[in-house]
This record gives C-alpha cells, structure tokens and sequence, in this order.
C-alpha cells in the first residue's frame, strides 16, 4: 500500500446515534451532514420493521447524502425468509425485496443487505438449497422488474437456529455473480460462542470468503461489526466498544483489512453510539495502513 489516502474503504453507522438526537436533530435529512462532520462516510437506513418511507422523503436524503459525500446503504426487513415454502409466504418475501428495492433506488443506495431467514424445522443442507433455489427465483423476478441495480447482500446471521453461517452465505453468493456478502463478524464471533480472539481467526474468514467468492467481492465487501453479548444459542446484544467485557476485538480486523488492501463498506452497530464508534474503526484501520508505510 503506497498511499492511504487511495484506500476506498468506508465507515459509517447503522441509524442514528443517540448524540444525534442530544444535540437537537430528529430527522434523519440531517444525517448526512451531521456524520460528515465527524469524518464519516457512508450510513445505512433500516426498513427493518417495514419500508415506510415516501418517494419525497427518499429524495430529500438522497440529496443530503451527495451533497456530503456519503455512500447509502438499506436494511431489508427482518422478516424475510429464504426458506419459507408457503406460497403465500414466499409472495409476502418477494414483495420485501420489491419494496424494499424501489426506497432503495429512490435514495440511490448502493447496497441491501438482508437476513437470509430461519433454519430451524429441517436438515439444514435441504434448507439451504431451498433459500438457494428461492433466492434464484427472486433474482430472475427482480430482474424483470429492473429492480437488480441495488446489490443484494446476504448476511452473516448471530443465532445458531438461523441461516446465515459463513459457508451459507457464500453459498447464497454464488447464486448470482451480483450478489455480494455481509459479513457480520460480531455475529459469526457469536454463533461461534466466542470464535473470533486472534488476527488468525480473523485470518481464516477472509480466506474462506476468498476462497468461497473471490478475491474481489471479499475486498470490496459489506461489513457489520459491533460488540455482542452471547448465550449459547448464540447473539443476545448489541453493546458499545466501551463494553469491553464483550468481543470481538476490531484492531485485528482493520490490520487484516490494511495489510490485503481490502475496501469494504464497514457499517458499525454499536448500541447508541455507532457513529462515534464507527469513527473508532476508521482511526483504528488508518493506524494500522499508516504502520505499513514504517
């Protein structure tokens, strides 16, 4: 790496941090402005209860966000399943995607990220190559609809009993060449009851990633990464990088990132302070490219 300053790596949080509503904003308009004053770059907008906003408030945030220079991203709703076999069911799933996808275009977001649904009630492998053949079946509706121009990101899940384990995900992404992943490495340290404890474990992820995807959607991919509390059915919550009781550790990560001249889109996820702890990450990854250059 010659230059940092070349590195297309981006941060920024998931909704707002609760500083931003302490210091008198309440619309989310005022974001981009708010987290470009602190050095950020991208945000990501949640539709994770439903997808309720309207044509013009879309347009209004999109003009902020490229005033400020600030890459979009959306959370799909949760409720999206892959696996589901109701046909009812997989209908109320492709409207998801549809709905979601037109918001998404109207903000000009680059990217969707998505939980793959659940994989309790079956053999898991039989499960997969269900969300696997419904997810094809999405894609080719999507596009009839010219609704494939918002990447689809398929993540990385906290909870034992859902899809969305590492190889699930990589296998969601080969689906289609267009599909790029989340991972989630909060999430994989949890279902994995505390894996993630050392670069090389970190190490390992992105190999699998690279060796499962390619080299290109592992460098450029969609990252979500806070400290989570974990039961032994995996996730139980969010905390903040002040918790320090709970993993994983980020610096590992951002020397990994710095050392492959990767350029993800790190969203942070952090309980009430993703903005000032996604500022964290960035400090932490420009220190580890900066002791490359030494």
């Amino acid at each position: 790496m010659s230059d940092i300053k070349k590195s297309n790596a981006k941060f920024g949080p998931a909704g707002n941090s609760d500083s931003f509503y302490q210091e008198g904003h309440s619309a989310t308009v005022e974001m981009p402005k708010w987290i470009s004053a602190r050095g950020l770059d991208c945000f990501e907008y949640s539709f994770g209860r439903g997808v309720r906003m309207g044509a013009d408030g879309a347009k209004a945030i999109r003009a902020e966000a490229e005033r400020y220079g600030i890459q979009l991203s959306v959370h799909m709703p949760y409720f999206i399943n892959l696996a589901a076999e109701d046909e009812e069911k997989k209908k109320k799933n492709l409207g998801y995607f549809i709905d979601s996808l037109k918001v998404a275009e109207a903000l000009g977001a680059k990217r969707a990220v998505f939980h793959p649904g659940s994989a309790s009630g079956g053999n898991r492998g039989e499960i997969l190559e269900r969300a696997c053949g419904f997810f094809k079946e999405i894609i080719a509706a999507l596009d009839e609809m010219n609704l494939m121009n918002v990447t689809l990101c398929p993540e990385t899940m906290g909870k034992i009993n859902q899809l969305g384990d590492l190889d699930e995900v990589i296998a969601l992404c080969n689906v289609d060449e267009r599909i790029w992943p989340t991972i989630d490495f909060g999430h994989l340290h949890c279902r994995g009851l505390g894996a993630i404890k050392s670069k090389q474990d970190y190490a390992d992820i992105l190999d699998r990633l690279e060796n499962g995807i390619g080299t290109e959607r592992s460098r450029t991919m969609h990252v979500h990464f806070s400290r989570i509390e974990y039961t032994k059915g995996g996730e139980k919550m969010h905390h903040t990088f002040a918790d320090t009781q709970y993993g994983p550790e980020f610096m590992p990560l951002a020397e990994l990132v710095a050392e492959r001249d990767y350029s993800p889109v790190f969203i942070c996820e952090s309980k009430g302070t993703m903005a000032e702890d996604a500022k964290a990450m960035k400090d932490m990854y420009f220190s580890a490219a900066k002791a490359l250059l030494k």
